[in-house]
């Protein structure tokens, strides 16, 4: 029986220092790291499902470090029966290897998954009010309004290519393509 740590950030930015301090207190000695949203793939921690055996556990800081949906984690918890391991997190009170323990895994599981939802709804709301009062994301356009009027006008005459008309303005061809879809594909530009 061995303990197997599970460590995962959700951003470049972040430290698992905290996490992996906490998993070697608690006796982990085998420990696979990483960084990066838990919606993506997570090749560390399919290395650890990977080396667990019977009767060994994979040990967590927290619940949501290793899924983030309840079918992801249920996923989980199947290869983990599947190898005769158990999982525990340091933070929640979870020990799979009875009923109740099962029970509560999955619970926890529903509140990551619905955590993660209403997250997601604030963020979409909060970019509805932003755009609303006009903000705008991204980087700013190369080319004025205008000037994309005038490319438009140039290219639909047939007299010039896009390339032409990319040297004249100084932009990429790509840059021109993008902005003359968007001035056909909205009638006009908008900030």
């Amino acid at each position: 029986m061995s303990l197997v740590g599970y460590a995962r950030v959700s951003t470049l930015d972040q430290d698992t220092a905290l996490q992996q301090d906490a998993l070697q207190r608690h006796g982990v000695r085998r420990l696979f790291m990483e960084s990066g949203s838990g919606v993506g793939p997570r090749p560390q921690l399919q290395v650890a499902l990977s080396t667990l055996r019977r009767g060994d556990t994979l040990v967590v800081w927290k619940l949501d470090r290793v899924a983030r949906s309840l079918p992801d984690l249920l996923s989980i918890q199947g290869r983990l029966k599947a190898a005769g391991a158990c999982i525990r997190s340091l933070t929640e009170p979870l020990d799979t290897t009875s009923p109740f323990g099962e029970f509560t895994f999955q619970v926890l599981g529903a509140v990551a998954q619905l955590e993660r939802s209403m997250i997601r709804e604030r963020v979409i709301a909060g970019q509805a009010a932003a755009r609303a009062r006009g903000k705008v994301w991204g980087r700013p356009r190369s080319m004025p309004d205008e000037d994309v009027a005038q490319i438009v006008a140039m290219w639909r005459s047939g007299a010039y290519l896009q390339r032409e008309l990319a040297d004249m303005w100084g932009v990429s061809v790509s840059c021109l393509r993008d902005s003359i879809h968007r001035f056909e594909n909205r009638g006009r530009w908008r900030q």
